[in-house]
């Protein structure tokens, strides 16, 4: 997510599972900068996020990407993985074959 001239990512949950789980956030920016967050999710129905610091943008929306990974409870060894989910990088009016938008 990008706004006033921040990055920050935000991954939203809501845990049915009758059991704690766990979930890493990971923001990966330009010069191969990288904000990891683990988390903890209640078991409960309650919807939640997940989010990294905002940090001030190093480059535009399309030198971000983010992933976030929701594992079982338990050792991290053992722990299954039970979801991972990824941003892609935003595209680019050239790369995306549209044209830029002008004000």
């Amino acid at each position: 997510m990008t706004g006033g001239g921040e990055t920050w990512a935000r991954a939203y949950y809501r845990n049915t599972s009758g059991a704690e789980l766990r979930s890493v956030v990971t923001l990966m920016g330009p010069a191969g900068r990288t904000v990891e967050l683990h988390c903890a999710l209640p078991a409960h129905d309650e919807p939640g996020s997940c989010e990294t610091p905002r940090s001030r943008s190093a480059g535009g929306p399309d030198a971000y990407a983010a992933v976030a990974e929701y594992a079982g409870a338990g050792p991290v060894e053992e722990a299954p993985l039970l979801l991972r989910a990824g941003s892609d990088r935003a595209p680019t009016p050239e790369a995306s074959g549209r044209p830029e938008a002008s004000g």
